[in-house]
C-alpha cells in the first residue's frame, strides 16, 4: 500500500480524527509545534451538479482536515450552498466525547495488546516512532491495529497544521447551520469504523507498519493532496491515488462500493424537486470509478461548474 493511497484511507476515517487529535494532545506535550497559519490563500476547489427539470444535486469534495487561513468557501461554491435547502455529508456530526466513545465500542482489542500482535521488526520501530512523539510506549495497547495505524496517520496533519475544525465538512456545517438548513448524511459513523474494523487482522497490522515506516515521508503527502484539492484538479488527485492504489479488495471496500451506492442515493433523490448540496471525500470524486462515473453508468451526468 503506497503512501497516498494510505493517506487517502486516513483521510476516510473521519471519526477517528477526533481520537487522534485527542492522544497526540495528551501525549505530546514536547512534540515539534504545529505550524503556525499560513496567510490567508483563495482555493477554487472543484464543484460539480446533476440536475433535471425540477432538482439540482451539487457534488463538492472535502477534506477533512485543512490548516486555517484558505479562503474556499466563495464565487461558485458558496453560491451553491446558499442556493441549497440541505447539506448533506458522509456521516452525521456528533460531540467529540460521543464520537471516540462510538470509536472505541469497535476499536479495542479483547484479551490482546497491540505490540503482542505485532512482529519484532515492526514492534521495534513502532516503540521508537512512539519515543521520538513523546508518547508512552503502552499508549495504544488496547487499540485494534486499525485503529492505531489511523491514529499515527493522521498525527501529521496536526503536526503541519491541519485540523478538523477547520475541515470542508466543519465549515460546510458552520455555513449552514447559520442560515437556517437541514442536515443529512449518507452513512452512520458505525458503517464507516465498521469499514475498518472488518478488515482481516494482516492487513490491519501491514496498514500499522507502514504508517509507521512512512511517518517522515507524510507531510510532503499532506502537502500535495490539499495543493490538487485547492487547485480543483480531480484528475491530479486521481492520478495520486490510483497510481497507489496497489490493493484491489481495500478499494472496493473502502472507494468503490460506497460510490456505487452514492450515486443510487443521487438518482432517487433526483425524484424529490429542491436543491442538494452533498459534500464527500474528494477521493471519491476523483479518478476510476468515481461517483461521476457511477452517476455516467446510470445514464446521468455530472456538470463541472467551478
Amino acid at each position: 500500500m503506497k503512501q497516498s493511497y494510505r493517506h487517502l484511507i486516513c483521510a476516510l476515517a473521519l471519526s477517528a480524527l477526533a481520537f487522534a487529535g485527542t492522544v497526540h494532545a495528551r501525549t505530546s506535550a514536547s512534540t515539534p509545534a504545529a505550524a503556525e497559519a499560513p496567510a490567508p490563500r483563495q482555493l477554487k476547489p472543484a464543484l460539480w451538479k446533476v440536475a433535471d427539470a425540477d432538482t439540482t444535486i451539487y457534488l463538492f469534495g472535502t477534506i477533512h482536515a485543512l490548516p486555517k487561513g484558505l479562503v474556499w468557501l466563495d464565487g461558485p461554491v458558496g453560491q451553491a450552498l446558499d442556493g441549497s435547502a440541505e447539506l448533506i455529508t458522509e456521516i452525521p456530526e456528533m460531540p467529540a466525547a460521543e464520537q471516540q466513545k462510538t470509536v472505541m465500542a469497535v476499536g479495542l482489542l479483547k484479551g490482546e495488546t497491540l505490540r503482542s500482535l505485532m512482529p519484532d521488526a515492526d514492534r521495534v520501530a513502532y516503540e521508537a516512532l512512539l519515543a521520538k512523539l513523546k508518547i508512552p510506549a503502552e499508549a495504544f495497547d488496547p487499540l485494534e491495529p486499525w485503529l492505531a495505524g489511523i491514529t499515527l496517520g493522521v498525527v501529521p496533519y496536526a503536526m503541519a497544521g491541519y485540523g478538523a475544525d477547520s475541515g470542508v465538512e466543519a465549515v460546510l456545517r458552520k455555513a449552514a447551520l447559520a442560515k437556517g438548513k437541514k442536515l443529512g448524511a449518507l452513512e452512520t459513523v458505525e458503517f464507516q469504523l465498521g469499514l475498518f474494523d472488518q478488515l482481516p487482522r494482516e492487513a490491519q497490522l501491514k496498514f500499522l507498519g507502514e504508517a509507521v515506516r512512512d511517518f517522515d515521508k507524510s507531510f510532503a503527502i499532506i502537502g500535495t493532496m490539499t495543493d490538487e484539492w485547492g487547485s480543483g484538479d480531480p484528475e491530479g488527485l486521481g492520478k495520486l491515488i490510483n497510481e497507489n492504489m496497489d490493493d484491489p479488495e481495500l478499494a472496493e471496500t473502502l472507494l468503490y462500493q460506497r460510490n456505487r451506492n452514492w450515486a443510487s442515493w443521487i438518482a432517487r433523490r433526483l425524484d424529490q424537486p429542491g436543491t442538494v448540496f452533498i459534500a464527500v471525500g474528494a477521493g471519491h470524486l476523483a479518478g476510476v470509478q468515481s461517483v461521476q462515473d457511477m452517476l455516467k453508468a446510470q445514464g446521468l451526468t455530472a456538470t463541472r461548474v467551478q
